[in-house]
């Protein structure tokens, strides 16, 4: 299990913040599915392998490890967004950050991956919403930072990053890594 606790569920009026039940993993896996879907039909390869059945960050195991946080809307209660938050690295965050597989110390750092918003969210300053709630409306237990990255080629998506306050750390692999300080542990 985590050691994060929701301290604001409200991300603003209208959209609360949860952490996600197995019975929310299917509506979860269907909005991850239908951003990787639309980033296909932008010409991205970023989650390409989740249309062909690999999820490589094993969302059924993240929430169970409750990881995952979704946010619903007050009204209708549907499913605008969701974000996993690991605090263990993943394989795949120790080939980025160059983390040492034989290392148990946990780190202070929290990896977030799989930020997606409702396709009739978007365009709205949702995401952006959403990276600063995770600053303000959860707090992690010996935690000082959050590491995240995207595909190399995804301008867009880097300088959104940037524009959230998060610092540029390189490229690892095709990939770029961002980190921000939190500014209360």
């Amino acid at each position: 299990m985590t050691s994060m606790t929701i301290v604001e569920s409200s991300v603003k009026p209208g959209l609360m913040a949860f952490q996600a039940g197995a019975e929310d993993q299917a509506q979860v896996h269907e909005l991850i599915l239908q951003t990787a879907r639309w980033l296909h039909s932008k010409g991205s390869t970023q989650w390409g392998k989740l249309l062909k059945g690999k999820d490589d960050h094993n969302l059924g195991g993240a929430i169970s490890r409750g990881e995952v946080i979704i946010f619903r809307k007050s009204e209708g209660h549907s499913l605008a967004g969701s974000m996993i938050l690991q605090q263990q690295p993943s394989a795949w965050d120790r080939k980025l950050w160059g983390l040492n597989e034989a290392d148990s110390e946990p780190g202070t750092a929290v990896y977030l991956h799989r930020l997606v918003v409702d396709r009739d969210s978007t365009g709205k300053g949702l995401g952006r919403e959403l990276m600063q709630w995770i600053e303000q409306g959860i707090h992690f237990t010996g935690k000082d930072r959050i590491r995240l990255d995207c595909i190399a080629g995804n301008d867009k998506l880097s300088e959104f990053y940037r524009q959230c306050g998060y610092t540029y750390i390189g490229e690892t692999n095709g990939y770029n890594v961002f980190e921000k300080m939190l500014t209360e542990m």
